[in-house]
């Protein structure tokens, strides 16, 4: 990209206008229904200019929040510091109007250290991604996954002690089963601190979180920002008359492959399918109602290979209400998967 060629970026007065916000579990800050993910398109695959029109349109529609870890890519650290350069040049004014989490977990760097939820590797995980986002703290930082190895205390000691020094101002977890998020919140809470958030994979084909998850959330008054509410692309319409020579089930098999898109899928989605277009929506903006439909779900997570993407996902905010017999309708489709 010519440098040359960059034109400035003014948000959109009225980008408030149309996005609803929940508060999270028990606290004071508000998030978006619709955040958005940089997991997949903000490597080195991804154009740069794409990427900025990318998060340019979500922001211009009340996106507010962006999410982050520090081995997304690819190369591992490449989106967070793609995310820094668009922080410098697009976003450095609005930074207050911004949430930005990350998180660290899962394999970074070589050696025993680079990995699972050691304060040592925390503690290094949250100053490298400081710096290749160009910030001095993010909003929420994450433990990544649960870490049976070490114990919880010294992960959520972790977590309090760069809350307490201003690296981040709220602490959350991602992928931690009831049991392991009880224990997480209680020690936690031992510690004076509330947590904030639990982020887990959360959508029409995977409702683990409804086994009690969701429960212990409710009761502990932690949010929930569900991701993968598309189910990797499986519920966004674009397998419904097979796979497209442009898909990524062609084109990037990492997270989702050719041999997922079966008849038993293709059988399922298209009854889904049916279910909103009678409500006048796609898919994906059906898939995405369900995800929010109980309030514990504080936001669900999008991702977008292209801006158009964003668009059609908030105008599933157009109209938030399932009645019971679409409910039920869906339930049946589901049980019969």
């Amino acid at each position: 990209m010519s440098y040359q060629q960059y034109m400035p970026y003014f948000a959109k007065d009225d980008r408030y206008s149309k996005m609803p916000y929940r508060r999270c579990g028990r606290s004071g800050l508000k998030l978006p229904l619709l955040s958005l993910g940089l997991w997949h398109n903000f490597g080195d695959i991804t154009p740069f200019r794409t990427q900025q029109a990318i998060l340019r349109t979500a922001f211009d529609n009340g996106i507010t929040h962006f999410d982050l870890a520090n081995n997304y890519g690819p190369p591992y650290g490449e989106a967070e510091r793609n995310f820094g350069i668009h922080m410098e040049r697009d976003f450095r004014p609005y930074r207050d109007e911004m949430i930005i989490s990350t998180k660290a977990g899962y394999d970074m760097w070589k050696g025993p250290y680079g990995n699972d939820g050691s304060r040592k590797y925390l503690m290094a995980s949250i100053d490298q991604s400081l710096l290749r986002m160009k910030l001095d703290y993010v909003d929420i930082f994450y433990h990544h996954r649960p870490d049976d190895g070490t114990p919880i205390e010294e992960t959520m000691g972790a977590l309090y002690d760069i809350v307490k020094s201003g690296k981040a101002l709220y602490a959350g977890i991602s992928n931690y089963n009831p049991d392991q998020t009880k224990r997480a919140i209680a020690c936690m809470k031992d510690m004076g601190m509330h947590m904030l958030i639990h982020q887990p994979n959360y959508n029409m084909f995977n409702r683990g979180i409804e086994h009690g998850l969701s429960d212990v959330c409710r009761e502990e008054g932690v949010g929930i920002m569900a991701f993968g509410p598309l189910a990797g692309g499986r519920l966004t319409g674009r397998y419904l008359n097979g796979i497209p020579e442009d898909s990524r089930a062609i084109h990037d098999p990492r997270f989702l492959r050719a041999s997922d898109i079966n008849e038993n899928l293709l059988k399922t989605t298209r009854a889904l399918n049916e279910i909103a277009a009678a409500r006048g929506q796609t898919l994906a903006q059906l898939a995405l109602v369900w995800a929010l439909r109980d309030p514990v779900v504080t936001s669900a997570l999008i991702g977008a290979s292209k801006p158009e993407q964003v668009l059609e996902n908030v105008k599933a905010l157009d109209n938030m209400t399932l009645s019971s017999e679409e409910l039920a309708a869906i339930d049946a489709i589901l049980k019969s998967r």
